[in-house]
């Protein structure tokens, strides 16, 4: 194997790329492929490489890689990207995806892909922020006068009118990104929390808007996501062979 075939995909400018690992032979995903294949320069570029792979109970699991080799255990507009690519291809309406903890359904809505996300869980809280668990960790900070966890995903909530909110993201593993499908839940579901009432919410980030609704139980994240484009990625050994037959 000397190239791997990929899907391009972004929803609200955090981009992905997806690699299918039910069509195609994949590589050793360790550090050094994930930072090559994610580099922005000398790669393809993108917040999170997405890996699709079999699974016994569920149409496909997906593993999640963040830009600096390291894996995460969720990631909503991911889920979204990745729902849209199989839906598209299977020419159904609905799909399973399974992820570390939890198996998600995603399906076409009004607004783009939905997806039905699971339960999230407070972990703490503070007069500055609410900590939330969905599969991965987010902390929602509404004002930010501590010093920034690195363990775990942060949203910043910048203002909020109404039932709409408006958030910055600073992602564990990716850093600046302009949208974060679990870090819109994980706001909406602080915003619940010391609030006590379940509307929907608007999140609307620097790359655009989501909406978020259901309950702790089992949050729903809808929004549009976009197919870039498809490529081949040539594999870092066809590479030096290339250069060596030169």
């Amino acid at each position: 194997m000397t190239t791997l075939p990929f899907t391009k995909m972004q929803a609200q400018g955090n981009d992905f790329v997806v690699l299918d690992g039910l069509a195609h032979d994949l590589p050793t995903l360790d550090d050094a492929f994930v930072r090559r294949i994610t580099e922005r320069r000398y790669g393809i570029g993108c917040d999170q490489l997405l890996v699709l792979q079999p699974h016994p109970a569920a149409d496909v699991a997906m593993r999640i890689f963040n830009n600096d080799g390291s894996e995460a255990a969720n990631c909503g507009n991911g889920l979204r990207c990745a729902a849209d690519l199989l839906m598209r291809r299977s020419g159904g309406d609905s799909v399973h995806i399974a992820l570390a903890d939890r198996i998600v359904q995603a399906s076409r809505g009004a607004r783009g892909v939905r997806i039905d996300m699971g339960a999230a869980r407070i972990e703490d809280q503070t007069g500055a922020y609410v900590d939330v668990c969905i599969g991965n960790q987010h902390r929602v900070c509404f004002e930010a006068t501590e010093e920034f966890p690195r363990d775990r995903n942060i949203e910043i909530v910048t203002g909020q009118v109404a039932d709409h909110v408006y958030i910055d993201i600073i992602e564990r593993g990716a850093g600046r990104t302009p949208a974060c499908g679990s870090g819109a839940c994980a706001v909406a579901t602080a915003i619940w929390h010391v609030e006590g009432h379940r509307r929907p919410q608007t999140i609307a980030m620097p790359g655009g808007e989501v909406i978020v609704s259901g309950d702790v139980d089992n949050l729903i994240l809808e929004g549009e996501v976009q197919r870039v484009f498809d490529g081949l990625y040539m594999l870092p050994e066809a590479r030096q062979t290339v250069m060596h037959a030169g």
